[in-house]
């Protein structure tokens, strides 16, 4: 069985209510932004259902003739939904948008909306912490304790950006001076072309080398002195990468 956590007043409340009408044979539909766990709730609250995507047609009204209990992912991509039969079953539908609400209306007896992670504030770091675990695990890291508020977290696209910020975050913070050698040494072959090349690429590692440098130091004074070159030639080279 898939699990489900939130911590979530929203959510619980949804879980409430389909908890409340389990038994009855009535259609209900879930919708919401993408990646935002709409299946993963539905299959976590109705585990023994029959789950088919609305990606399939003919798949979908298969299931409908053989099962009384379904569940229907990417409702809002079905054709011809005013034709389905829900008759004495009960379907459980996810849907990324409404599509025609008066169809929506005809088909299905609760309606419910699923908050995305920006109004599931409780819920993000329970989710960053399982993410960077998995992570941990997938990239054959350290078990290290993580600080999550040092992390860039990206809630754009709800789960799925969270967790690539998270892998993301991880791989780049465990790089040798072997790996990003590699990465540009594969940049610069791939994009060696036309003349004027080496004014071209070295932005690619000195404007980096600056901004660290002035977040670091605090002081094109400090920085220069660290870097080996006068002020002026700092100075210009700040302008010449439009560095803050």
């Amino acid at each position: 069985m898939e699990t489900f956590f939130t911590t979530s007043d929203k959510i619980q409340h949804i879980i409430k209510s389909f908890n409340l009408t389990k038994t009855l044979f009535v259609s209900s539909i879930l919708i919401g932004e993408p990646n935002t766990g709409k299946k993963t709730l539905a299959s976590y609250l109705f585990p023994n259902a029959t789950l088919v995507s609305g990606e399939d047609q003919k798949e979908v009204e298969l299931a409908l003739e053989h099962y009384d209990e379904l569940i229907i992912s990417d409702f809002e991509k079905l054709m011809n939904q005013r034709q389905l039969d829900f008759s004495n079953k009960r379907i459980i539908a996810t849907a990324n948008y409404v599509g025609n609400s008066s169809v929506i209306d005809e088909l299905f007896a609760f309606i419910y909306t699923m908050p995305s992670l920006q109004e599931r504030p409780e819920d993000i770091n329970f989710l960053a912490k399982k993410f960077i675990q998995e992570a941990q695990s997938t990239l054959l890291l350290e078990k290290n304790i993580i600080n999550i508020e040092k992390i860039p977290l990206n809630l754009t696209q709800n789960n799925r950006s969270l967790k690539q910020s998270i892998y993301y975050h991880l791989s780049k913070q465990n790089m040798t001076i072997d790996d990003i050698s590699d990465m540009l040494y594969n940049h610069f072959y791939e994009h060696y072309e036309g003349n004027n090349n080496y004014r071209k690429h070295i932005k690619i590692f000195e404007k980096p080398l600056i901004e660290a440098g002035l977040k670091k130091y605090g002081s094109q004074f400090k920085l220069s002195n660290a870097l080996g070159i006068n002020r002026n030639t700092l100075r210009k080279k700040i302008h010449e990468h439009h560095i803050d």
